[in-house]
Order: C-alpha cells, then sequence, then structure tokens
C-alpha cells in the first residue's frame, strides 16, 4: 500500500524543468552586432550628406550646413530623452528595441527620396529655364527621415553599453566578473571603432561610385539586420525593472528648496532628513540655498520607516548633494562645447577635399567624404600610445605609478583642438592661394595641384584633441558625480554635443550674415575659391583660445578632482541594489583646495 502511495505520488508532482540561463557571453554578439551595425548606417550617412542635399536638393552651403547641425543636435540631445524614458518607463530592452526601428524607418525614407524622383526637385535641364527649388512636401519628407534616424539613435545610444553591461549582473559573488566584463568593453568599444571606420570608407566609396541609390540603400539594408539580430536573442536578455527617475528627483529638491526657502537653518544636524545607511546626515555647505529642501519642519513629515510623507515637501540630504553635485560640474562641462563645435565643422573639410588631388594612385583616390577617418585612425593611436607606451615609460622613469588626471587631459585636449583649427586655417590659405594663380576663382569644382593629405594634420589633431578630451571628461563626470548619476555622466558628452550644434548654427550664420553685403562675398560662400574658409577657421582658432583661458578658470574655481577606475565603478552596486552604499563625493570634493587645482 505505501509503495503504491509513493508510486503515485511520484507520478503526480512534475518534474522540474531546467530553466534557460539567461545573460552572459552569449548575448555580447547580438548586442555588439546591434550597435556595430547602426554605426556603419549612421556614420555612413553624414559625411557625403553635403554634396546630397548641395547637389540633389540644390540648397546653399550655410543653409545645408544649418540643417546637417539641426539634425546632429537632435541625435545628441534626444539620447538623453532615451535614457530617462528607459530608466523610468520603458526599460533598456524596449528603449533599443525600438530605437533599432525607428532608424531602420529612418534609413528607408532617405533611401526614398533617393529613389523616387518625385521625392527631390527635378534635374535641371540645358534649355536656359531657371531650376526649380525644393517644395514643401519634399523638405518635409527629407526632415522626416533625419527625424527619424535621431529618434533611433535617441534609444539605442544610450543604452546600448549599459544594457550589455546587465547582462553580466546575474547577482552574488563572481570572480570573473571583472575580467568578463573588461572584455566586453573592449570588444564593444573596438567594434564601435572599426564600425566607424568601415562607414567613412566603405559606404561613402559607394555613395560616390554606385550613387545615392545604392549609397542609401546599403545603411538601410544594414538597419533592419541591426534590429533583427537585436530582437533574435530576446529570450537570453536579462532585462532589468525600470527604476526612479533622477531627474524627477532634481526637481523635487529645486521645488521643495523654494517652498522653503524663508525657514531659518537647523542648529542641530538631527533636523536634515536623510536616508537609513551610510550616507551623510548633514548637507555640505556649498550652494547653501539647497540645503532647505531637506529641512524636517515637523515629525509628521517623516514616516515611521524614515521615508518622507511627501516627497514634494521633504527631500533627502542625499537627493540635494547629487543636484549639488551636477550643478558643480556644469562650468567645467561647458568648456568641452568649443571643441564639439569645432569638430562638428565637417562641410568644411569635404569641399577643400574635393577641389584637390586626393590620388593614391594613378586609379584610386581618396573618397572627399572618407577623410573623417583620420581623426577615428589618430583617436585609436593615440589611446593605445597614451595606455601602453607613454604611461608604462613615464612610470618606469619615475619609479612610481604616473597618470595624467582626467581634468588635465581635458585642458591639453582644448589647446590641441584649437592647434588643429590654426593649422586647418593655413592649409585653406594655401589652397585658396594656389586655386586663384591657377584661374579657378570662379571655377569651385576645378582640381588645385595640392595633395588633400594635407588635410590628415587637422584631422588627426581632431582625434588627438578629441582622444584627451571626450575620454577625459567622462572619466571627470564618473568619478566626480555618485554612483546613481551614471546615467546622467554618460548623457552629459552627447548634450554637450548637441548645444555645440546649436551654437555652431549660431555662430556660422552670423559670420555668413556679417562678412557679405555690397558684392562682398561672405567669407562662407558655396564657391570656396571666393569665400575665405581661413579666417573662419582663425575665427574658431581664437574662440577656442578664449575658451582655453575659460577652463583655466572653471579649473580653479572646482578645486581637486579624484581619479576613479570607470570599470570599477560601472560594476559596483546602483542604489537600487545596495541602499546602504554611500554614493555620494567624498568631502574633499566638496571642500576644495582652491590652490590644488
Amino acid at each position: 500500500m505505501e509503495d503504491s502511495e509513493k508510486q503515485t505520488s511520484s507520478r503526480s508532482s512534475p518534474i522540474p524543468i531546467k530553466s534557460r540561463k539567461k545573460g552572459g557571453l552569449i548575448t555580447m554578439p547580438f548586442i555588439i552586432a546591434n550597435e556595430a551595425l547602426e554605426n556603419v548606417a549612421s556614420y555612413g550617412l553624414l559625411p557625403n550628406m553635403t554634396n546630397y542635399l548641395m547637389g540633389e536638393y540644390r540648397m546653399g552651403f550655410t543653409t545645408t550646413q544649418n540643417l546637417l547641425f539641426f539634425w546632429s543636435a537632435a541625435t545628441n540631445i534626444l539620447p538623453i530623452v532615451g535614457a530617462v524614458v528607459a530608466d523610468s518607463y520603458l526599460g533598456r530592452f524596449l528603449t533599443i528595441g525600438l530605437g533599432s526601428i525607428f532608424s531602420f524607418l529612418g534609413s528607408a525614407v532617405l533611401w526614398l527620396t533617393a529613389m523616387i524622383p518625385k521625392a527631390r526637385p527635378l534635374a535641371c535641364n540645358q534649355t536656359g529655364q531657371a531650376c526649380k527649388s525644393t517644395t514643401g512636401p519634399q523638405y518635409m519628407l527629407l526632415v522626416f527621415s533625419f527625424l527619424l534616424l535621431s529618434i533611433g539613435a535617441g534609444g539605442i545610444s544610450p543604452c546600448s553599453l549599459a544594457f550589455g553591461a546587465n547582462q553580466f549582473d546575474k547577482g552574488g559573488s563572481d570572480p570573473n566578473k571583472q575580467t568578463v566584463l573588461e572584455s566586453f568593453f573592449a570588444w564593444y568599444y573596438t567594434s564601435s571603432v572599426v564600425s566607424v571606420l568601415i562607414a567613412l570608407t566603405g559606404i561613402v566609396y559607394l555613395q560616390d561610385r554606385l550613387g545615392w541609390k545604392i549609397g542609401f540603400g546599403v545603411p538601410a539594408i544594414l538597419m533592419f539586420l541591426s534590429a533583427l539580430f537585436f530582437f533574435l536573442a530576446s529570450p537570453f536578455y536579462i532585462k532589468q525593472k525600470v527604476r526612479s527617475n533622477v531627474f524627477a528627483s532634481f526637481i523635487r529638491v529645486i521645488v521643495v528648496a523654494f517652498k522653503n526657502r524663508k525657514l531659518h537653518y537647523p542648529n542641530q544636524n538631527s533636523d536634515y532628513h536623510h536616508k537609513n545607511g551610510s550616507g551623510p546626515q548633514v548637507p555640505t555647505e556649498k550652494l547653501r540655498f539647497l540645503n532647505k529642501a531637506c529641512i524636517i519642519k515637523s515629525p509628521e513629515d517623516v514616516k515611521p520607516n524614515g521615508v518622507a510623507a511627501n516627497p514634494w515637501n521633504l527631500c533627502a540630504v542625499e537627493q540635494v548633494e547629487e543636484l549639488k553635485a551636477l550643478i558643480r560640474v556644469v562650468p567645467l562641462w561647458s568648456t568641452g562645447i568649443m571643441i564639439s563645435i569645432n569638430l562638428s565643422q565637417s562641410s568644411f573639410p569635404l569641399l577643400q577635399a574635393q577641389s584637390m588631388n586626393r590620388h593614391l594612385t594613378k586609379g584610386f583616390q581618396i573618397p572627399a567624404g572618407s577623410f573623417g577617418m583620420f581623426l577615428m585612425i589618430a583617436l585609436t593611436i593615440w589611446v593605445l600610445l597614451y595606455d601602453r607606451v607613454m604611461l608604462p615609460l613615464a612610470s618606469k622613469i619615475k619609479g612610481r605609478p604616473v597618470r595624467l588626471k582626467p581634468i588635465v587631459r581635458m585642458g591639453l585636449g582644448i589647446f590641441v583642438s584649437c592647434m588643429s583649427m590654426v593649422v586647418s586655417g593655413i592649409i585653406e590659405h594655401i589652397r585658396r592661394r594656389r586655386a586663384i594663380s591657377e584661374g579657378l576663382l570662379n571655377n569651385s569644382q576645378g582640381l588645385v595641384e595640392m595633395s588633400a593629405m594635407w588635410l590628415i594634420i587637422p584631422n588627426s589633431l581632431n582625434g588627438i584633441a578629441e582622444a584627451l578630451n571626450a575620454i577625459g571628461a567622462t572619466e571627470f563626470y564618473y568619478s566626480e558625480l555618485p554612483k546613481s548619476m551614471s546615467s546622467i555622466a554618460s548623457a552629459l558628452l552627447g548634450l554637450g554635443m548637441a548645444v555645440a550644434n546649436l551654437l555652431a548654427s549660431v555662430v556660422l550664420s552670423a559670420v555668413d550674415k556679417y562678412t557679405k553685403g555690397e558684392g562682398k562675398e561672405s567669407w562662407i560662400s558655396s564657391n570656396i575659391n571666393k569665400g575665405h574658409y581661413e579666417y573662419y577657421y582663425w575665427l574658431l582658432a581664437l574662440m577656442t583660445g578664449f575658451n582655453l583661458l575659460y577652463f583655466v578658470v572653471c579649473c580653479w574655481l572646482y578645486g581637486p578632482s579624484v581619479d576613479v577606475d570607470i570599470t570599477m565603478r560601472m560594476m559596483e552596486p546602483s542604489d537600487d541594489e545596495d541602499e546602504d552604499k554611500d554614493d555620494l563625493p567624498q568631502k574633499n570634493k566638496s571642500t576644495p583646495d582652491l590652490n590644488s587645482c
């Protein structure tokens, strides 16, 4: 009887099914492929877009450049929106997926503008009739494709790397986690550089040799494959839940501080509200007016579990200090805008390269839009030399570890960027003089007897400047901001580029407006030989020089900064994983020594 009951119970009990493991190395190829293919598609569209707009849509140079500035600004600012949406509403998986779909739709619509003759102005005939300009619907279709591409980038860019890092966050202690995560970062950044180089060479070459239909069709196919590969691995991904919105926390601090502006500062530390744990119980004296947001007015403001009864009436000390940390880095963040303005001048080198000898051999010449690849090559070489040669050699000579602090590299990047603009102006001055001496003043399409390889020098300097400033700035934000603000640290660089694109449009329009009139050609004329692009370069160099002085002042006011390994910082538990973790800046950052910058 007992044996039969055991057999019955064994038959009735369900057989345990081994659950599928999620995350880990199996997801790495899909995430990297999604990002790499998106890079090839998006970066392959920009270099020759000036030619497409000026040739097919017959736009003037200033109009073309301003449109590209606005497109770049949208592409750089929407990732901030995407980060908020991913962290607070949709999650990173869905945000990346929707971003991939939008990017595919944008590249497909742009391809249709090349495929459908009526989607752009008709070609000019030879009967002497005036060429027709772009109609409203044609212009709207073009801008719509740019908007879709920007929305797509806003979904993919801020989430891809963090989503990949999430795949190795399985809980518990894994001794191999650091090694695996570093390997993922290395492959991720390597694939990013390689994909951009492929875009600046292969895609640009297809556009030059096979036309816009093929040149825009291939990026559309790549974006389709990007979305496909990402969704194929959906069952294997670790999909973390959405978290609270840090931007809403900032707004609460400002609102509560304003509401409590008439309160007096308390004499007792216990009158400040703080989270349970090892965080500071008293706010710092920097930006003291914000401290009123965490003053406890009555015992009813705090629940028995230590949480504020109404978050719009009382904030924690930690929230106040997070906002203070962000406000303190804003001046130094603004110093990177000028470098981004210099880097956004992609149309000028394109027109220069088109008018110069680009042949490597008699049968092969570098496409004019591919000279941007030398920026990426120089950036990569500099990073390798700095990390593998310069630092080990300096450490060996000094007998101790040597490393330039991020804030120092930021300043060096500004200086190198200034030199790049000076050199660009000198090269353009020589090119223009030769063009005029060869009788090409009225022929902007004529070829000047001067090698385009001279353009490698300013491109290389731009690459070194970006390696110094951008990488240094990213490390600076990660080290100076609390761990809970890592997403903001990632977004600050993109926000700076977006602001730079908008300001670059203002500078370009102002120069065009105030340097022409009464038969006088604009510095940035559509005819490169009649304009004075070198004056424009030197104006940017002068502005960058003043920006360097501004950086020194900001550095002096900020005080000492700290050094933190980014890889180790990203592997630290976040606030959601460990509420007791002290993520606030250290005391020495809140009370800096002004003489130690």
